[in-house]
């Protein structure tokens, strides 16, 4: 990855814990931003200690949480149906990020070998209770373990981002399937909300990707982009969240308005606020 850091494309504030300022930073190489300074590995854990660090709770209290819950009962089922409809035949399922673990117990009624990579502590007990097994870290698995492996919003949080593309690589079987979503700050949401666009979400979010992002990055592994699919909710979540850090309240019939103009404007280019890279191996490159 190159370094870049001279080149600031926005100065960003940690709305949810730390309220620290942050740094974005344009890699010209992959149409990519970077945030900087990043916390190191024992400082890290600080900036997710927070009741509204929605992914790690089950809690359904305040507007946010309502809204967010209400969303995942339909975005968890059109999660498993995306994964069955790219792999077909049901084998090992692993979740990186698996959060609470709803997702991994979804898929593991509809018949998947499921297994979680979670870190916080909270999440995994949560996940737990509802029998999802973990294994520590990618790094501990097996080579070619896992048909699918999974990253929901997961892959713009790992620190070290070469290492971990060259462990999917690693650990994806041959014909399986690696599904990654994140957001996009080539989208109209993003760019309209610039410095509170909650997408960004620093210094949790350590990467911030566009297409070209995703492509070239796994392109230097041998993999490749083979369909790109939106997650059309996440441009009225994000801006929901993006009112309320730039007025200091949600302003739900705005949110609702930046949503779906980022959505239509979407169309043209196909930069929805947050997309899904469905990835295979490039057989080409053998």
């Amino acid at each position: 990855m190159t370094d870049n850091t001279k080149n600031v494309f926005l100065t960003v504030k940690d709305y949810t814990v730390s309220k620290e300022t942050f740094g974005l930073y344009r890699d010209e190489k992959y149409d990519m931003l970077v945030t900087f300074p990043k916390p190191n590995a024992l400082d890290l854990p600080k900036y997710y200690q927070s009741e509204d660090y929605i992914s790690h709770s089950d809690k359904k209290t305040g507007l946010v949480s309502i809204i967010y819950q209400f969303v995942r009962s339909f975005t968890l089922k059109n999660k498993v149906k995306i994964i069955s409809h790219f792999q077909p035949e049901k084998g090992n399922l692993l979740d990186i990020g698996a959060g609470t673990g709803h997702f991994l117990d979804l898929a593991k009624k509809k018949g998947w070998n499921i297994t979680g990579i979670e870190p916080d502590d909270d999440a995994k007990k949560l996940a737990s209770d509802k029998g999802i097994t973990f294994v520590k870290d990618i790094g501990s698995l097996g080579k070619q373990d896992y048909d699918v492996i999974t990253m929901w919003h997961v892959l713009e949080h790992v620190p070290d981002l070469d290492e971990q593309i060259k462990h999917l690589r690693r650990i994806l079987k041959p014909e399986g399937t690696l599904i990654i979503a994140v957001p996009n700050f080539r989208s109209f949401d993003a760019k309209h909300y610039k410095r509170f666009w909650a997408g960004y979400d620093v210094p949790r979010h350590l990467w911030h990707f566009s297409k070209k992002s995703i492509r070239v990055l796994f392109q230097e592994q041998n993999m490749k982009v083979i369909q790109m699919i939106p997650m059309k909710w996440d441009a009225y979540y994000v801006s929901l969240l993006s009112e309320k850090y730039k007025r200091g309240y949600m302003n739900l019939f705005k949110a609702f308005y930046i949503g779906f103009k980022s959505n239509y404007l979407a169309k043209q280019r196909f930069e929805y606020s947050s997309i899904i890279y469905v990835i295979k191996n490039d057989k080409k490159s053998k």
